[in-house]
């Protein structure tokens, strides 16, 4: 079955699979998971704030990062924007690691890139506070340039440009300061079973005890765990989610409201309706009507 939180990124152009997202609180082009949704994926990436401020959680840890601020998030790493201010605009920039590689068991492969790709180094917020961060986010700039005019060899360019960032930033980092504990790597991964259970059975009014054995957890531990990484219950995250899958019924079909309530696992309407409101501050007919 396929993972619905982990992310298959689409690219434009399969040979030079890099992709430039741009975020704001409305929109996410080209489309992806966009403003306020859980995802990892296989593609390091970063993400440059251009406009106001953002709040991004990175395995439960929340970073606030106001305009000319980036950060990097390393493969596989539970992420999300749980925050994005009105007038606020971000970047995202996601490749394959084997570009920094050049080609497969080649010495940069080796040295220079799976030591910190497998590694537990999860994430490293960069601000203009010092040189080498400062010429991060020059590079990360010219990068957003580059895929907004993309003129002959552009490709070569962001390639180039790229390489240049990741080593200015290992040059610069220490792996004994950014490196997360081994415990926290582990909390991440029991989370992402859960979530992953969650978001398979949502329609199936999935218990407590059946999210907690997708990690083989107690359903203490298993509640523990996502109060401490989600800041949110099980049962809170699952309504959340479901109302989330309705909103997507109601803009792409033709579906009564009763009839997307039950789709999205809900057995009474009336929980179905305050729920929404709740999430929204919108009933779902009054959402409907907004896309006609």
């Amino acid at each position: 079955m396929i993972n619905k939180l982990h992310e298959i990124n689409q690219y434009p152009d399969t040979s030079f699979p890099y992709a430039m997202y741009t975020v704001t609180s409305l929109s996410c082009i080209p489309k992806g998971r966009g403003f306020n949704e859980l995802h990892w994926h296989e593609e390091l990436q970063f993400t440059l704030v251009t406009e106001g401020k953002i709040f991004i959680q990175v395995n439960g840890v929340t970073h606030e990062l106001k305009a000319g601020h980036a950060i990097f998030i390393n493969k596989g790493v539970l992420h999300v924007s749980t925050q994005v201010d009105k007038n606020s605009e971000y970047v995202s920039f996601n490749f394959a690691e084997k570009l920094l590689a050049f080609y497969s068991d080649s010495q940069m492969e080796k040295k220079y890139v799976l030591p910190y790709t497998n590694s537990l180094f999860l994430s490293l917020v960069i601000r203009p506070e010092t040189t080498w961060q400062s010429t991060m986010l020059e590079i990360l700039w010219r990068l957003k340039d580059k895929f907004n005019v993309k003129g002959w060899g552009w490709e070569y360019e962001v390639s180039i440009m790229t390489v240049q960032l990741w080593l200015t930033m290992i040059t610069n980092i220490s792996m004994t300061s950014v490196e997360s504990p081994k415990h926290i790597k582990q909390q991440q991964e029991r989370i992402q079973l859960m979530i992953s259970y969650i978001h398979q059975n949502y329609v199936n009014n999935p218990s407590l005890q059946e999210i907690a054995d997708a990690a083989h957890l107690s359903v203490s531990e298993c509640t523990r765990s996502f109060k401490k990484t989600l800041h949110t219950t099980p049962y809170d995250y699952l309504i959340k989610y479901r109302i989330k899958k309705s909103a997507e019924l109601l803009n792409s079909t033709e579906y009564t409201i009763t009839e997307v309530a039950s789709k999205v696992g809900f057995n009474h309407v009336n929980h179905f309706i305050q729920s929404f409101k709740k999430q929204y501050n919108k009933t779902p007919k009054e959402y409907r009507s907004l896309k006609d």
